[in-house]
């Protein structure tokens, strides 16, 4: 008992975080009041807190000095601003945690970690303790004294600590202690500070200008939602929270805002998702259209545009195809190392950074990329001149290469195979540009086009189908099945009511649902190249939500999705993966979840009427 409070001390457990930004960086917050996840300036930029993965990486922490009977967190309603309660018999204090954003595309604006701690009734003693650890860990920082508080720097970090109490400094940590009581408040921020620029005096910042400015943002960017169904909280959230996944400056999208959660606790599936995955994003870009975010979708598609008309090596081409599996924010691919330093979470080795799987073919993401093209200049603004004709370009190649072994949708690490799911999406591909064609009257060679189309279709009727398993399969030649099935009727591969794709969807429960929760792949058929097992895969629950109410099954829809509900943490968040055991694993908060959220939810919706 002692160890495990131990563990949970060290380690609070994946879901018991919420996630604060400004649309450059994210900071996670336990329900503790600790943030023991940043990286600054950016998403992908070493950590300057890393607790989350060891202990001595760094941490900010605001905790009450006497024991907490309870504690409680929450958003401020249709707001990315976190408030983290404490309760104890003496009194209530809340800690309010924001990362300002006054307005969009804010040329002057500076990036802060904001952290409010008020009382709310009764007398608080509470205590500060802030050891930022720069590089994941591997560095400390000077702790000096200015004029407005303290300036903190490091290996590629130049911080201002401000306060509006005193605060004491041993050995790079500073501290302090405070006592609050019902309507007082104790502010605290911390600044990325550019060179030769001065910390600002914590007695100087206009707090309540700062969140209600915050807040007037998150909420007026929301109100711009089309979604009216019955689960807009979720919706709601889910969509706030991909926006916190969006790099303003830029219009790139991330997967997460984290590193080499596991999921296997104590495995080795520990992936670096702070990067642009070309599928997740352009997934994301269909749920915010879904919902009427029109600007994010053409800030991407501008991001995506520098990408599709980038030269790349010719030999890189004949391998790996025009585009890259992943990108940094500034459409560099990031090569894997790891961080042997580092212990992992719960001791969950190794941690790394960049990822691996920009080096694999993945044929699927050019249907997933055109496919949000399609939908962006059917529902958007329209697609440039210039970006036609990179995508004819990018239609090319993958008419030339669509039947080749890939590594899937699921970056198996092993011996690539001929997915079905990339040959499914290679069709999307052709499928969508055909119609956009027609659509805008574009040029492009639509009879060559159709036969490719057709061809590809037929392979996959005729080599990804297994009469006697009576479903498609994961790969030509394989008894398997793959949970990308579940896509077939939501990109009008086939008919919902298609007697094959009813019978997959059959075979699929018997195979790889867990009540609601869904498998990406049979774990133990399967060999993916990765040592030790996983979760269930969040996106591929809600895919499977999405299937039942396309075939009509809408009332098993709406039961498998109000069971999912329950997998979300407190703040309705959601992390890659779902453990049989209900617990989050692997990269949180993730996007590709909370896209699938969104789209399963308003499909039923409309299906429900």
């Amino acid at each position: 008992m002692a160890e495990q409070q131990e563990e949970r001390a060290a380690y609070p457990p994946i879901a018991d975080h919420g996630l604060v930004g400004d649309l450059r960086t994210c900071a996670l917050v336990d329900v503790l009041g600790t943030i023991d996840w940043l990286c600054l300036p950016r998403f992908d930029s070493p950590s300057v807190f890393g607790s989350l993965l060891d202990p001595d990486a760094g941490s900010w922490r605001i905790e009450p000095v006497a024991l907490t009977t309870t504690t409680h967190q929450f958003y401020l309603p249709d707001t990315n601003i976190l408030i983290t309660r404490f309760h104890n018999e003496e009194g209530v204090a809340e800690v309010h945690d924001f990362m300002p954003v006054v307005r969009a595309h804010d040329p002057d604006h500076r990036q802060r970690v904001v952290r409010r701690v008020a009382a709310v009734r009764g007398t608080t003693r509470l205590r500060m303790s802030l050891r930022a650890r720069p590089d994941y860990g591997r560095a400390g920082v000077e702790v000096t004294e200015a004029e407005g508080g303290l300036l903190l720097t490091g290996p590629g970090v130049r911080l201002g600590l401000s306060a509006t109490t005193g605060l004491e400094v041993e050995d790079g940590t500073v501290s302090a202690e405070v006592e609050v009581s019902a309507g007082e408040h104790v502010l605290f921020a911390l600044e990325v500070l550019e060179e030769g620029a001065e910390v600002q005096p914590g007695g100087e910042l206009d707090l309540d200008e700062l969140f209600e400015a915050t807040s007037a943002f998150w909420r007026g960017w929301l109100a711009q939602s089309t979604y009216v169904g019955r689960w807009r909280e979720m919706v709601n959230r889910s969509a706030l929270t991909l926006k916190l996944l969006t790099h303003e400056p830029s219009g790139a999208i991330v997967a997460a805002p984290t590193t080499s959660l596991p999921e296997e606790i104590g495995g080795g599936r520990n992936w670096d998702y702070r990067y642009v995955w070309v599928r997740d994003a352009a997934f994301s870009l269909y749920a915010l259209l879904k919902l009427g975010f029109t600007e994010e979708a053409a800030r991407f598609m501008a991001w995506l545009s520098e990408r599709m008309g980038e030269d790349t090596d010719d030999e890189l081409v004949d391998e790996l195809g025009p585009l890259r599996v992943a990108y940094d924010i500034d459409g560099n691919v990031p090569p894997e190392h790891e961080l042997d330093h580092l212990r992992g979470y719960r001791d969950s080795r190794p941690v790394r950074v960049g990822n691996a799987a920009t080096g694999q073919l993945q044929l699927d993401i050019y249907g997933e990329l055109i496919d949000s093209v399609y939908l962006f200049n059917k529902y958007g603004p329209g697609i440039s001149h210039d970006a036609w004709s990179d995508l004819t370009r990018l239609l090319s190649w993958v008419m030339d290469n669509w039947d080749r072994d890939d590594a899937g949708m699921w970056e198996i690490r092993g011996t690539p195979r001929p997915h079905i799911v990339s040959r499914l999406m290679c069709w999307v591909a052709v499928e969508r540009m055909m119609r956009t064609a027609r659509q805008r009257g574009l040029p492009g060679e639509l009879a060559r086009w159709a036969e490719v189309r057709d061809e590809i279709y037929h392979r996959i009727m005729d080599e990804g189908w297994d009469e006697e398993l009576g479903a498609f399969v994961a790969y030509e030649g394989a008894t398997t099945v793959d949970a990308g099935v579940l896509l077939m009727p939501m990109v009008k591969f086939v008919a919902a009511n298609d007697p094959r794709f009813l019978s997959s969807l059959a075979v699929v429960e018997e195979l790889l649902v867990s009540d609601t929760l869904v498998f990406r792949y049979e774990p133990e058929r399967t060999d993916d190249g990765v040592d030790g097992v996983e979760g269930t895969f969040s996106m591929c629950s809600f895919w499977y939500v999405e299937a039942l109410t396309r075939v009509g099954r809408v009332d098993d829809a709406r039961l498998a999705l109000e069971k999912m509900f329950t997998y979300a943490n407190h703040l309705g968040l959601y992390g890659e993966q779902v453990g049989l055991n209900g617990e989050q694993l692997g990269n949180f908060p993730q996007a590709f979840t909370h896209l699938s959220l969104i789209s399963a939810a308003a499909n039923l919706d409309e299906a429900l009427g």
